[in-house]
């Protein structure tokens, strides 16, 4: 079969690089892809945001499934907009998306049906907002979230009401988020350990990964702003046998039958942000896609053949088929530019690559890179990741950072730590 990939970053090259795998797929595109994607795929000059030239790119060329990686495609409908078409697409439609493309419409529906979250508030004019704060004491610690889309960078942490004012501000505002920005969240900042479940749903059978801790702070010990992920490790000890059958009975469950109940069928994978207090989890937020960068930790970990679960849920079949994991870890570290994730260059020339990848249980996964002539060159934020398996996390993680000074480019960062919180515990 013919499988057509959506998107350019790392998750879209873990993607790639574990359908090839599949004994059914012969062959693979990428849309628009990278420099990593080239060798597993063929890319394909189409932006992940062009649903009518992905429809006809699939159309013409016999695509027998596409997968979607990131958000703002499905956010857009380019389920329900294959599907009208009679084509073959992995992930949620747009109202079903709507988990992810609306934190106000997520926070409803977990607080109609009673699923562990924050307490919080949700305003479309900002003197509203701003009036919330008044019944706060000065140093309460809150999180301010843009409603829509931004690239996993539209939470602000502020310690007290002055920031989470000025936080107000920069969203609503000054549109720092752009459209996402029309709406704001208020919340109290929940303590703990935070951890990331992905779940397979077909509609009405679900089965979760291997948990991972994501790092999203762009410096060691969790300092500095926000960025769409610096690294990531799996499987994460917090999430232990007692957290997952919380997560089962309190947050999962609950939402797939809520889902149902508003109308909702959500077919593809859903991402469960958590915050682990205890053993208590609380919804932080959900995505509607694989996470980034989770995939590049849980899909090396993943025995059983991706397309063969994509079919599955596609059939509302999942449950007849054993979902099986290999028994080792893996943990991944992101490469970033100088900059990073405020402004940054592009361009700079990446050497190291092919003496990384020989090492052994070593899988470097490209982000922003791309390929000019001879050569492949920085070409985003995060540029990177360079994932090691072992079998057990201090192996994965030896293995990581053994590749990692390997690779150079220009003003690379990376985060020295991925891990580390593992061994707290």
């Amino acid at each position: 079969m013919k499988v057509l990939v959506i998107g350019s970053g790392g998750r879209e090259h873990a993607l790639c690089w574990k359908i090839s795998k599949s004994p059914k797929v012969k062959k693979i595109f990428c849309a628009p892809g990278n420099a990593g994607t080239s060798g597993v795929a063929e890319n394909v000059a189409l932006k992940a945001e062009d649903i009518e030239g992905l429809l006809k790119f699939a159309s013409g060329n016999s695509v027998d499934l596409t997968v979607v990686g990131p958000e703002a495609p499905l956010a857009a409908g380019i389920v329900d907009a294959f599907k009208m078409k009679g084509l073959q697409i992995f992930g949620p439609d747009r109202k079903a998306a709507q988990l992810e493309s609306s934190k106000v419409f997520a926070k409803n529906l977990m607080r109609k049906y009673s699923i562990p979250t924050a307490d919080y508030g949700a305003f479309g004019d900002y003197d509203e907002a701003v009036k919330y704060l008044w019944k706060f004491a000065s140093d309460k610690k809150l999180v301010v979230k843009a409603d829509g889309l931004a690239a996993g960078k539209g939470v602000l942490i502020c310690n007290g009401t002055k920031e989470a004012g000025s936080a107000l501000t920069c969203v609503m505002r000054e549109k720092v988020f752009g459209a996402a920005g029309k709406e704001a969240i208020i919340e109290e900042y929940l303590e703990g350990e935070e951890a990331s479940v992905q779940v397979f749903v077909d509609g009405e059978h679900y089965a979760m990964m291997v948990a991972a801790q994501d790092h999203k702070r762009v410096f060691d010990r969790d300092e500095g702003p926000n960025t769409g992920g610096m690294g990531a490790y799996a499987p994460a000890p917090v999430f232990s046998e007692e957290v997952r059958k919380k997560t089962e009975a309190r947050i999962l469950k609950p939402l797939i039958s809520g889902l149902k109940k508003e109308g909702i069928e959500y077919k593809g994978v859903l991402y469960v942000g958590l915050m682990i207090s205890g053993t208590d989890p609380y919804v932080l937020e959900y995505n509607c896609r694989f996470g980034d960068p989770e995939t590049q930790v849980v899909l090396p970990l993943l025995k059983t053949d991706l397309i063969e679960i994509a079919e599955k849920i596609n059939q509302k079949q999942l449950d007849k088929l054993k979902i099986e994991w290999y028994n080792n870890s893996a943990v991944s570290v992101v490469m970033a530019s100088k900059g990073y994730p405020g402004s940054y260059e592009k361009g700079k020339i990446i050497t190291g690559l092919s003496e990384a990848q020989k090492l052994e249980n070593i899988t470097v996964f490209h982000a922003g890179t791309a390929a000019v002539g001879p050569d492949t060159v920085t070409a985003g934020g995060r540029v990177l990741s360079v994932t090691g398996t072992g079998y057990g996390l201090k192996d994965a993680m030896e293995a990581a950072y053994k590749a990692v000074p390997m690779i150079k480019f220009d003003g690379a960062h990376f985060r020295k730590d991925i891990g580390g919180k593992a061994f707290k515990k």
